[in-house]
């Protein structure tokens, strides 16, 4: 484990004082998990209390991992999830040490007084930026600060960016924490400066220009979000133009600011709008994909842009297509693309050409021009491969310079061996932005072949890749053909009768489509359109055809590879010149067999046994903090960095300044003039401006005062009665006023806000209801997604018929997102949260979004009024309204009772049935309003079915409710009056 650095002692310094509560802002990469496990080490003791808060399992696992590396091991720190049972929590509470523990479990906790809050010593609170009103978070800080005030409590951040939105945001997140002291530290601050500037890593910049493929495609997306973004800004006048930059749509939070925009309005928002924001966020990717997918894959994810473009999920004709795609740019990043993997041609086309041309012409022109090749290098037709398909097979520039460093770091290793005591090792160190950037580099790596020139050096594994994606979409036309094959022998007569229902207009809309098609296909061959430098604008009939266009294209290279596959077969020439006859396998393995030698030879420890350190490359993908780990236990010498990451580069500094004698070199790569560039650099610029931000609202922040809760006075005013002359009061009331609270519902926001508003909040396992206010009012809270499913699971109704039974007034709370529209309309973009039961049928011609419309909704909520007479609704616009509301149900009327509440609904034990008559109850089960969920209770209640069907009206009533009574009671003395 390395030493502090002397900024981080500083850290620890200012907030090691168990007296004082502290926020702590910290750049990303400075190491801020090791300032947090040292804090945790001070405090480790038995008599100490420690508990973290807000960590993910990775940190979890990454913060218990080096805790034992510093020494904290017995016991270390203890993990606290939802499979520990309630009693081993307490145990575990009472032996004090460090834990880390879910917010919903350690609310629940804190409420029950399942641990001594008061014998806390202090929370650490990871990711404060996240901390707000709403936040379970700001709900344990309350309650922390209730009943303990001297306990400490430590909060921690790296995202300085989100915390810069809204009106004085790092006041807000210091009040929720209940802090009053804020401690910043970017990486231009002095301290962080001296002490990463004495040891400087030797760093390698390489620009490598991207090819001139890829270029042209860099340009014509970055050109397809620039009209995208002003279509965006002429369709909604109401977004910050400011935040509309093709700079910031860089980055994912774009997406996130434009949305959060247009969420109140969203269900008003026209289809093309969002369209628009989607189109945003795809092509961010095609930027990011263009970069580090090699060619075949980026080819293959934009034919399925076009295919999801094209037709919906049902397989039919799309009618809100995005519009980039109706741009001579978009058909530049296809052509291109496709050129980048191979060139297909019209095989008659194709082989006329090859009559006239001769080999030998190539030649002598290709040695006029200087370039020669050698004979070693050629290849034959790929047994595989279609004729009239060229592969080209472009790689990845960055691949070549991987190589090249590799190279150069191989030589430097020989001249400059590490001599036994140095620091470090050889091991060389590849990081990259994904996991998939990493197993491209792993395949490369273990492929590639040195002796071929710059940029084939990758052939083999582009060849196995380039037979996987012809093999795949030959795979992807014979399984359209067998489903199209199996629906028209299956539902003829299901399609003449829709058929009856197409106009005129429609079908010579078809015909028209299909005669396009037709010359198209007679063209195919030809150059690309819309290649030229000079964008173009096409008319409405060429814009409807683009995408349609590109669909058919990519259906007949389809049929033509299904074709080629099921009609050839492979022939592969056996070994070691033998005379035997040719061995003929299917096609699918072939390039294990033709082109791809085996690793598995007699020699096993070439493959598998142990590798040298100084012959390692380890390829990683960038991670949390978790990488300075790494870095510590490997040690490398040689980094290199494959895409740029300002976080990494910090972590390099940390780890340079801690190992002094250490020599590291880092090799930092980057595209140059490319939206990876440009990424870095205004990632860095935005951390600036965000600190920069943070220090200045500091400087003129007023001093935060603690809020202290106290609902004395409230008592009092609710004794207070104005029927009484001058205001008389009843009898004081000193029991507080309390919301029994199921456990299910600590996932939402509205009990932090119902315990806020000065109500006590308790938690229990509730069968009927998730809101116990009175001994009479039951209330089912339902957000709008879980009121599509509860309807179309029919948990609703059953849920509002135990209400109805064991409470006087149920209650049924629809409740609505604060910054989203209030209203029902939003239903209609749930489409994910509703599935049709097929119950019913669909009108003919109804489409799904009229089909799951609000209409329907609002049908079945009229539905269940009727079914439920005393059953009532309530309209809340968000949890802040709810609670306002709960807390006038409230007035005037008893507390419930929390045992009762329990108790009510909640099924016996098996084996306390033992012994009854199982036949009796089979009986019982089957009588109106009878349902699993009461038997029991009725049970408890009578003694047989005869003393049931004895009594009145009224007790039955009272036993099941009013309506399931009724019901009962007419069944048995009417003779079937009732219904089930």
């Amino acid at each position: 484990m390395s030493t502090l650095l002397g900024f981080q002692k500083k850290i620890l310094s200012e907030i090691v004082n168990p007296d004082s509560s502290d926020l702590v802002l910290l750049a990303r990469g400075l190491g801020l998990r090791k300032i947090i496990c040292s804090l945790m080490q001070i405090y480790d003791s038995p008599h100490s209390l420690i508990l973290l808060v807000n960590a993910n399992a990775d940190e979890e696992g990454g913060i218990g991992e080096e805790l034992g590396i510093m020494g904290v091991v017995k016991p270390g720190l203890r993990i606290v999830g939802h499979e520990m049972p309630k009693k081993d929590r307490q145990v575990l509470y009472k032996k004090g040490g460090l834990i880390s523990i879910t917010s919903r479990i350690l609310v629940v906790d804190m409420l029950q007084s399942d641990i001594p809050t008061d014998m806390i010593t202090g929370i650490l609170v990871l990711h404060a930026e996240k901390v707000t009103a709403l936040s379970l978070e700001a709900f344990i800080v309350r309650l922390y600060r209730e009943r303990n005030e001297k306990g400490f409590l430590k909060a921690f951040s790296d995202q300085p960016e989100h915390i810069t939105s809204g009106l004085s945001p790092l006041k807000a997140i210091m009040k929720e924490l209940q802090v009053r002291k804020v401690h910043i530290y970017p990486r231009f601050h002095q301290d962080v400066q001296e002490s990463l500037e004495r040891r400087k890593a030797d760093v390698v910049e390489l620009h490598q220009p991207m090819s001139e493929a890829m270029t042209e495609i860099h340009h014509s997306i970055v050109q397809c979000m620039t009209m995208t973004l002003a279509e965006l800004k002429r369709s909604h006048k109401m977004l910050d133009l400011d935040d509309l930059s093709v700079e910031n749509a860089y980055f994912r939070s774009f997406d996130v600011i434009v949305r959060k925009q247009l969420d109140p309005v969203w269900h008003k928002v026209a289809p093309k709008t969002k369209q628009l924001v989607g189109d945003l966020t795809t092509l961010r990717q095609l930027l990011t994909y263009l970069l580090t997918y090699d060619s075949i894959d980026f080819h293959a994810y934009l034919e399925t842009i076009i295919a999801a473009n094209t037709t919906n999920e049902k397989g039919v004709a799309k009618v809100h297509q995005s519009p980039w795609l109706m741009t001579d740019a978009s058909n530049v990043i296809f052509s291109v693309a496709k050129r980048r993997c191979y060139i297909s041609t019209p095989k008659g086309k194709r082989r006329e050409e090859a009559i006239d041309i001769d080999q030998d012409e190539w030649d002598a022109l290709n040695e006029a021009e200087g370039w020669t090749e050698n004979p070693a290098h050629k290849q034959k037709k790929k047994k595989w491969m279609p004729d009239n398909i060229d592969p080209v097979l472009e790689e990845l520039p960055k691949w070549d310079l991987v190589a090249e460093v590799l190279q150069e770091i191989e030589q430097e290793i020989i001249q400059r061996p590490l001599v036994i005591g140095t620091p470090g090792s050889n091991t060389v160190l590849i990081m990259t932005s994904s996991n998939h950037s990493a197993n491209s580099i792993r395949q490369y790596l273990s492929s590639m072949d040195y002796n071929k020139p710059s940029g084939s050096r990758g052939r083999k594994m582009m060849e196995g890749k380039l037979w996987k994606y012809l093999f795949w979409k030959g795979s992807l036309s014979k399984r359209a053909e067998k489903d199209k094959a199996a629906a028209a022998k299956g539902d003829k007569n299901t399609f003449e009768k829709a058929d009856d229902g197409i106009s005129e207009a429609l079908r010579m809309k078809d015909r028209q489509r299909q005669e396009k098609s037709a010359a198209r296909r007679r063209v195919r061959g030809g150059p690309p359109v819309g290649s030229s430098a000079a964008p173009t604008r096409l008319d409405k009939a060429q814009q409807a055809a683009v995408p349609e266009t590109m669909d058919i294209l990519i259906k007949e290279e389809a049929d033509d590879l299904a074709h080629f596959f099921s009609s050839r077969q492979a022939i592969v020439p056996t070994t070691g010149g033998s005379s035997k006859a040719p061995e003929v396998i299917d096609l699918e393995q072939m390039p294990a067999h033709d082109d791809f030698s085996s690793i598995l030879d007699s020699d096993y420890d070439i493959h598998y046994g142990l590798i040298p350190q100084a012959e390692t490359v380890l390829v990683r993908a960038y991670s949390d903090d978790s990488d300075d780990q790494i870095l510590s236990e490997i040690r490398p010498r040689f980094i290199v960095m494959f895409e740029p990451n300002p976080d990494f580069i910090r972590r390099i500094e940390v780890y340079r300044s801690s190992n002094p004698g250490l020599g590291v070199r880092v090799y930092f790569m980057v595209y140059h003039l490319s939206s990876e560039e440009h990424r870095y650099l205004a990632a860095l610029r935005k951390e600036k401006e965000s600190f920069e931000r943070l220090i200045k609202e500091r400087a003129n922040m007023m001093m935060v005062l603690e809020e202290r809760r106290s609902n004395r006075a409230d008592t009092i005013i609710k004794t207070i009665s104005t029927r009484i002359g001058g205001g008389g009061t009843r009898t004081l009331n000193n029991s507080p006023s309390q919301v029994i609270v199921d456990m299910r519902e600590f996932g939402s926001t509205l009990p932090s806000i119902i315990h806020a508003s000065n109500l006590l909040v308790i938690p229990a396992t509730l069968t009927v209801g998730d809101y116990i206010l009175t001994p009479d009012i039951c209330v089912e809270r339902k957000s709008l997604p879980d009121l599509i499913a509860s309807f179309n699971s029919g948990r609703l109704y059953t849920q509002c018929e135990l209400m109805s039974v064991h409470y006087k007034h149920p209650v049924l709370l629809i409740e609505f997102e604060e910054h989203k529209s209030f209203s029902l309309e939003m239903a209609d973009h749930l489409k994910n949260y509703v599935k049709n039961t097929g119950k019913f049928p669909t009108r003919k011609g109804a489409t799904a979004g009229e089909v799951d419309s609000t209409r329907n909704v609002q049908s079945k909520l009229v539905l269940l009024v009727l079914s439920f007479p005393r059953l009532r609704i309530i309209w809340s616009s968000s949890p802040y309204a709810s609670a306002e509301i709960f807390n006038e149900l409230k007035l005037h009327n008893p507390e419930p009772n929390p045992s009762k509440a329990i108790s009510i609904g909640a099924e016996e034990d098996n084996e306390a049935g033992a012994g009854i008559n199982q036949t009796a109850e089979e009986l019982l089960r089957t009588f109106p309003g009878i349902t699993a969920k009461n038997v029991r209770y009725v049970m408890s209640k009578v003694k047989n079915i005869r003393e049931l069907c004895e009594l009145d009206l009224k007790d039955v009533q009272e036993i099941l409710g009013v309506d399931p009574g009724k019901s009962c009671w007419e069944f048995l003395h009417q003779g079937g009056g009732g219904q089930k």
